[in-house]
């Protein structure tokens, strides 16, 4: 049925609810799991008084990104070898998350998307439309939402 899963973190508590979905579905169906983050894209700079203000380089910035997705998806790859399911990690730098998931899922060629019902955006999810809902929107594959 399903040969490989990817499932989108964040770290929050509702992401690790989705991650343990998706490590006992793919348990179950003697799957693999591509554990994927999608870092919030480089910060716009600031102007003030015609002075441009970044606070670090697009490379410190990429080479932090890189630090968080390691201490994310790290606690996947933990999590699923103790399960015996074979994990892999993604992470890309993305300006529209949702995106990223899709376009990970195909290089990736996977059977499905396991991914959390919202992410810990709040008021900006409802009025711009969910991560999760954009994902539903735009794949053909079936996709478990976790709540």
């Amino acid at each position: 049925m399903y040969k490989n899963l990817l499932v989108a973190t964040d770290g929050s508590k509702l992401s690790d609810k989705a991650v343990a979905h998706a490590i006992g579905l793919a348990r179950a169906v003697g799957a693999t799991i591509t554990a994927f983050y999608a870092a919030p894209d480089y910060p716009m700079p600031a102007y003030a008084d015609g002075i441009v203000y970044e606070p670090v380089s697009r490379k410190e910035y990429a080479k932090l990104a890189a630090q968080d997705a390691d201490k994310i998806l790290s606690k996947v790859v933990a999590k699923a070898k103790a399960a015996g399911v074979a994990c892999k990690t993604a992470f890309e730098i993305a300006n529209t998350p949702w995106e990223a998931i899709l376009t990970a899922a195909k290089r990736n060629k996977v059977d499905a998307i396991v991914m959390a019902s919202h992410g810990p955006r709040g008021l900006s999810a409802v009025l711009l439309g969910s991560e999760t809902q954009k994902v539903l929107t735009h794949t053909k594959l079936p996709v478990l939402v976790v709540r």
